[in-house]
């Protein structure tokens, strides 16, 4: 299908007319719930209920099939048995409808994946989208729309919802309510067959009513196009983002309930904060973030302060502080002289500023005021523990105002307050006035550390795209070798020659078919040496006793030859050993892993991090999204272990980054631009002090050697 047959997606959120098809008079039937629901919402466009044997349904007389209807139908909702589905979107596509939401379930969730795809097929061939199958459907508030089978009542706001599972969608729009929570839209994509998140952030990305995106989501499809579209996004508005599937059983689970390849959770979790989205770790923090974003100013700043009646309280919000990354302001001098006058002499002006145990509402007034008259404070939390002395009638009034107050500024604030039921009923009247008051201390951090995520994002301009210009064809003659061949690796010759026309310096090196080749190329290169087996039928070298190191004279390289023939033939009889690399023993640096490979759900990636022999025990790595930028780069290293020891620690000088950046960009261009290669493993790649470079010492590729290049 062309793209200028792709309707605009403006109309699935504003659609000109809806068609219910199965619409049914019987009200426990969901396509009656779906008519009630579009009628009650106060949609303004048609709404043709389609039902074969015709009749009523509140009101509207059903109409016996699409042919029928002679006005723009933009959007057909399908309620109908899965096996007559591919008929209707047949009728659908003979009236010019655009977008099918179709809640109907038995699809590849359960298997049937083939006439998912028929459907799919069918859809995109005559210009129509599909959303679903296996949806509980859309709301859209821009056509004040409730085109799902879930509540009726849906509160009118600026947080949009994408969710992948319908009945936690129908849950959700629930829990909104209670949160007094608005939406802009709530949207349900299910089995993915055809739109997926991208599409909706599409129009979301633009749409004035919507501030706050939220995504519920089970596997990643098109996941390049996602990481571009999250990559734009992010810079309008923030995204936060829930990940189902994070342990093994749960990406089972995930994999088996939506039909979709949950990706690992390492991968998605650098790739989102890259993009700029923030990855919430329940449902509940998803929705405190959301509310949050939609009633608070972005901070000036990064300077926040605490005032509490409670020390206990204070050091438990300053551990938070530190988990959420949010910065104490902590200018002693400057402290003093803001609180002097409201904190008492036995309390204290450090942050956390503490009113002490005897503090009454005007006490948290007066600290208060003076914090949000200071322009050395960016945010304050203001904390509130129990206690006999406190005017507790006032507590929600203290809440009320300062909140007001802080608002209007543009300087936010947050509380949290522990105590019996006045307290707790406190907090009940609060939130449904939007105040941000949470019962515990970490919910509340985590909204502010959430806030201030955001705001650095925005302050951080994008780095431009980086990429290694490759000589592609030479390369790719040494993957045609290795296909013709039957293999799905390169020998070491061969990596190595990758490497070198990559422009990634790897020690000098022959191969060796005799004892005496062995000895002749160890003497050429110069002592010490190394030593490796070559063979198609070993790809893990050192499992297999097939490497020798640190071989210093001719006695010791013949050892090694013999050696490791044995261990070889031990391990893997059928092997056949082509030779034995002979190698420069590279002399001793900081070892880092670095790579590239081509994820399921993500396209090219690359990947650094602690190197050497332990890699998959530390499991100190990093990963990017290609295309990168050099910032990019350097956060990713900055996330490891690795990170202090290229700086130099204990004396040492600091090491060349720039030459490990320079490999990583290398790797990335390569994955990127020869589709065949799946994986890129150096390790290590021995990093030397600033100036003097880096080696690879060893180099595995992979390839896909069915596909064509």
């Amino acid at each position: 299908m062309s793209s200028n047959n792709t309707p605009d997606i403006r109309y699935l959120f504003e659609p000109r007319g809806v068609a219910v098809i199965g619409a049914s008079a019987s009200p426990e039937k969901i396509s009656y719930k779906v008519v009630n629901n579009i009628l009650s919402g106060g949609y303004r466009g048609k709404v043709y209920p389609i039902n074969p044997k015709g009749g009523e349904i509140l009101g509207l007389s059903m109409v016996r099939n699409m042919m029928e209807i002679q006005e723009p139908v933009d959007m057909a909702c399908i309620t109908i048995p899965a096996k007559l589905v591919l008929e209707a979107v047949k009728e659908c596509a003979a009236i010019g409808v655009k977008f099918l939401s179709i809640i109907t379930s038995g699809f590849s969730e359960i298997g049937n994946v083939e006439e998912e795809k028929a459907i799919a097929s069918f859809a995109l061939g005559h210009g129509m989208r599909v959303m679903g199958p296996n949806i509980f459907g859309i709301y859209s508030a821009n056509a004040s729309l409730n085109a799902t089978f879930g509540p009726k009542s849906i509160q009118r706001g600026h947080v949009a919802i994408i969710t992948q599972s319908g009945a936690l969608g129908i849950g959700m729009i629930g829990k909104t309510s209670v949160a007094n929570i608005g939406l802009s839209a709530m949207v349900s994509v299910g089995n993915k067959a055809d739109i997926t998140e991208s599409d909706l952030l599409d129009y979301l990305m633009d749409d004035t009513q919507t501030e706050v995106i939220m995504l519920y989501v089970e596997g990643i499809r098109d996941g390049e196009r996602l990481i571009a579209n999250l990559s734009q996004v992010t810079r309008k508005k923030p995204v936060v983002m829930i990940k189902a599937g994070r342990s093994k059983r749960g990406a089972l689970a995930a994999a088996s309930h939506t039909g979709a390849l949950a990706g690992s959770d390492e991968i998605l979790n650098d790739i989102v904060k890259q993009c700029g989205v923030l990855r919430a770790e329940s449902i509940q923090e998803a929705f405190n973030w959301c509310k949050f974003f939609t009633t608070s100013s972005s901070p000036k700043g990064e300077n926040t302060v605490i005032i509490t009646n409670g020390g206990g309280i204070g050091v438990i919000a300053t551990d938070a502080c530190e988990k959420y990354q949010v910065q104490l302001y902590d200018d002693s001098a400057v402290m003093k002289k803001i609180f002097g006058q409201s904190v008492p002499e036995f309390g204290s002006v450090k942050n956390p500023i503490d009113l002490s145990g005897q503090a009454h509402s005007q006490d948290y007034n007066a600290s208060m005021t003076a914090a949000l008259a200071n322009e050395n404070i960016h945010s304050v939390i203001g904390l509130y523990c129990e206690t006999a002395v406190f005017d507790v009638n006032n507590l929600d009034k203290m809440i009320r105002e300062n909140t007001l107050l802080y608002q209007k500024s543009g300087k936010p604030i947050l509380f949290s307050i522990f105590g019996g039921e006045a307290t707790e009923n406190c907090i009940l009247s609060l939130r449904q006035e939007n105040a941000p008051v949470f019962p515990d201390v970490y919910e509340a951090v985590s909204c502010l550390g959430a806030l201030m995520a955001q705001n650095r994002h925005l302050k951080t301009p994008p780095g431009a795209p980086v990429e290694a210009v490759l000589p592609i064809s030479e390369i790719n003659v040494i993957l045609d070798k290795a296909s013709a061949e039957g293999r799905h690796f390169l020998l070491a010759d061969e990596a190595k020659r990758v490497m070198e026309l990559c422009g990634v310096p790897m020690p000098k090196s022959s191969i060796a078919r005799s004892i005496d080749e062995a000895v002749r190329e160890a003497e050429k290169i110069g002592y010490p040496v190394v030593m490796k087996v070559v063979s198609k039928d070993i790809l893990h070298k050192s499992d297999a006793g097939g490497v020798a190191l640190d071989l210093d004279n001719r006695e010791e390289v013949v050892d090694a030859y013999e050696a490791i023939h044995h261990n070889c033939r031990e391990h893997n009889p059928r092997a056949i050993i082509e030779g034995v690399e002979v190698a420069e023993m590279v002399k001793k640096g900081t070892e880092t892993i670095v790579g590239a490979r081509r994820d399921a759900s993500f396209g090219p990636i690359v990947i650094c991090g602690m190197g050497g022999i332990y890699v998959e025990i530390l499991k100190d790595v990093s990963f990017r999204a290609v295309p990168f930028s050099r910032q990019d780069v350097l956060s990713m290293i900055k996330e490891t272990r690795i990170y202090p020891l290229l700086l130099g620690v204990r004396g040492e000088a600091k090491k060349d980054m720039d030459g490990v950046i320079e490999t990583i960009i290398k790797l990335g261009s390569l994955v990127k631009n020869c589709t065949r290669i799946s994986d890129i493993e150096v390790n290590p790649l021995v990093v030397y002090d600033q100036g003097s470079g880096v080696k690879a010492v060893d180099a595995r590729v992979l390839i896909k050697g069915s596909e064509k290049h």
